[in-house]
């Protein structure tokens, strides 16, 4: 048999690589394909669903012919996903809130993420189960923690916490997008109190944008651009999270391979944010990368359901659904001071 001429290589690398990766990342979509639709047709959140619907395939993440592209599209597609959020970033945001609101916005995801590593000490969960679920509660939901399980160590949990904190967190951001905006109510918020109490606090992008224009048109707004400031923090945080774990995996073994100080799809999502600051980006490709990027990660989280059990699920144990719903409580109390105090 002659050898493949050199022109030829990467195209026979590439169709081995479909070969192997293909059948899980085509099932992996027609989950998430089938979640969109039950969340256009029925009202159901669409991470939710793909969660779910990708728990009751987990059979073909356990072994056979998808395994290896399921796994496949856990990680890479996740990436690309998070990435992409960078294009919907931009310094403008930031400038029309005005720096108090800012400054309360910013101040809500650290103290979110620090009051979640202690509730996991007290708890004795560990740094990396606090870390997920606070960074998922005070950044962007199922999104966060997707992009911080990324750069988190490996352990023989790690799965299980994460679809853990997705599922947990779509649950109370759903929940929240009920009860936060009839709060408001009840507090008599202005437009722009109310918009960044919904921004602020509630989880998930798309139950933001509900929540917000459920009570006016500027009120949704607001709450939009407060949650994108949240979701700009994701960057630094998983920044800060990829050093202190680059540290101290040198520190437990110098002769181990160190993970990168900033992964590549972190420098994605800084460089497109950077792009759309200065106006780089038209805004027709800032909306079909919005879309490309929920897809993205809609496709991802479908893949992480079918590697996970749902027994394995359920050994969570009561202390971390306790958790999960403390830290939601926390960030609410705390941007409601916050605006009281505005």
């Amino acid at each position: 048999m002659h050898p493949a001429h050199p022109a030829l290589t990467p195209m026979i690398r590439f169709a081995g690589f479909c070969r192997a990766n293909g059948q899980g990342f085509l099932v992996s979509l027609v989950v998430a394909a089938a979640a969109q639709f039950l969340s256009e047709h029925y009202g159901a959140p669409a991470m939710l669903m793909a969660l779910l619907l990708g728990i009751a395939f987990n059979f073909l993440g356990e072994e056979g012919p998808c395994k290896a592209g399921i796994a496949f599209t856990s990680r890479a597609v996740l990436r690309i996903g998070v990435a992409l959020m960078g294009a919907r970033i931009s310094i403008s945001l930031m400038a029309d809130l005005g720096y108090q609101m800012v400054g309360l916005v910013i101040a809500g995801v650290f103290a979110t993420i620090l009051f979640g590593l202690l509730g996991a000490r007290l708890l004795n969960r560990g740094w990396r189960f606090g870390l997920l679920t606070g960074g998922s509660v005070a950044i962007c939901g199922a999104s966060a923690a997707m992009a911080i399980s990324a750069v988190l160590p490996r352990n023989e949990h790690s799965e299980r916490n994460l679809i853990f904190t997705v599922l947990s967190v779509t649950v109370l951001s759903t929940l929240a997008m009920i009860v936060y905006p009839i709060l408001s109510e009840v507090l008599a918020f202005s437009p722009e109190e109310s918009g960044v109490f919904l921004g602020g606090t509630i989880h998930d992008v798309a139950q933001v944008v509900g929540a917000g224009f459920s009570v006016s048109d500027q009120t949704g707004e607001i709450a939009t651009l407060v949650k994108l400031i949240r979701v700009a923090m994701l960057a630094p945080v998983v920044l800060v999270i990829s050093i202190i774990v680059r540290n101290h995996a040198a520190m437990r073994d110098t002769d181990a391979r160190r993970p990168p100080i900033l992964p590549l799809f972190v420098i994605g999502f800084l460089v497109l944010a950077a792009l759309n600051s200065a106006g780089l980006i038209p805004g027709l490709v800032v909306d079909a990368m919005s879309v490309l990027s929920r897809a993205a990660l809609l496709v991802s989280i479908a893949a992480v359901g079918m590697k996970t059990s749902l027994k394995r699920i359920l050994d969570v144990g009561g202390q971390a659904i306790a958790l999960i719903v403390v830290e939601t409580v926390f960030i609410a109390a705390f941007v409601l001071i916050g605006v009281a105090m505005i």
